[in-house]
């Protein structure tokens, strides 16, 4: 079955573009504002939207995404919310496909198969659950692919050709490549570097390969977009948030939309 994430890769793929995939963090800073932003992400390039599940212990994130969490939460963020956030997101648009990214936990409190019917029921495309290894696809990777959801893995410069086909073999949607090794925002990946990666890859796999970590400005953006089927950036767009939010709703989203503007016009222009 073809889900929006698939449908979106393929037009992509014929029209000789890489796709740009946001983050932000559901409830960040506070309930309107992170309507306002999921609504004004499509129109300012974004291809596909990762939101982030607010969590007490995001453990593979750096500061930014951590602050982002803490402040959904202190502003009453719950799982329950994120959901109707994402119902109120795809009343408007029917196409952009929506990843909800985060930790088992606050699934597993919210009980794991309501979850999952709930997500579909919300309009959600496709899973990041990073906390959540291949040895426990029955966990929640399997019932979610039976729903129709795609599970989607992280594969890391340490993920070795032993290893790799374990990522890889319920994995559905794409492939999300962590470009550097680390917590997110850490350091800036290195173009030759990621495409030989990319590369190594793309020999096992027919997913679109999506790469993210580090990457904040246009020019680093468009060099992974020539190598890869997809470029994530989350840090630098938090980062706005927290930095324009005591500025008010507008502030936050004027800013967090002119860097995603800029950062889409940069990944769709990589390969003219």
């Amino acid at each position: 079955m073809s889900t929006r994430i698939d449908r979106r890769f393929a037009d992509l793929k014929e029209r000789g573009k890489a796709g740009f995939v946001t983050f932000l963090t559901a409830g960040d800073p506070d309930l309107e504002t992170s309507a306002r932003l999921l609504e004004g992400l499509p129109a300012a390039g974004a291809d596909v939207i990762e939101l982030g599940m607010p969590f007490t212990d995001p453990m593979a994130d750096g500061p930014a995404i951590q602050a982002a969490s803490l402040r959904a939460l202190e502003a009453g963020m719950t799982l329950a919310e994120t959901l109707e956030l994402v119902r109120r997101f795809r009343a408007k648009d029917a196409d952009t496909p929506l990843v909800l990214m985060g930790y088992f936990n606050p699934i597993f409190h919210y009980g794991a198969e309501r979850f999952l019917d709930d997500a579909v029921t919300a309009g959600v495309d496709g899973l990041i659950v990073v906390d959540l290894p291949a040895e426990e696809d029955e966990e929640l990777c399997l019932p979610a692919r039976a729903k129709g959801l795609n599970f989607i893995r992280l594969a890391t410069p340490t993920t070795d050709a032993k290893r790799l086909p374990a990522v890889l073999a319920n994995s559905s949607g794409f492939l999300y490549y962590v470009s550097i090794t680390g917590i997110t925002g850490a350091a800036a990946p290195v173009a030759d570097v990621v495409g030989e990666a990319v590369s190594r890859i793309r020999a096992q796999t027919t997913l679109p390969i999506a790469v993210g970590f580090g990457i904040r400005e246009p020019e680093a953006a468009a060099a992974i977009a020539r190598a890869a089927d997809g470029v994530v950036v989350g840090s630098a767009l938090v980062d706005l948030v927290a930095q324009n939010r005591e500025a008010g709703g507008d502030a936050v989203v004027d800013a967090v939309l002119a860097k995603t503007r800029a950062l889409a016009e940069a990944v769709h222009a990589a390969r003219d």
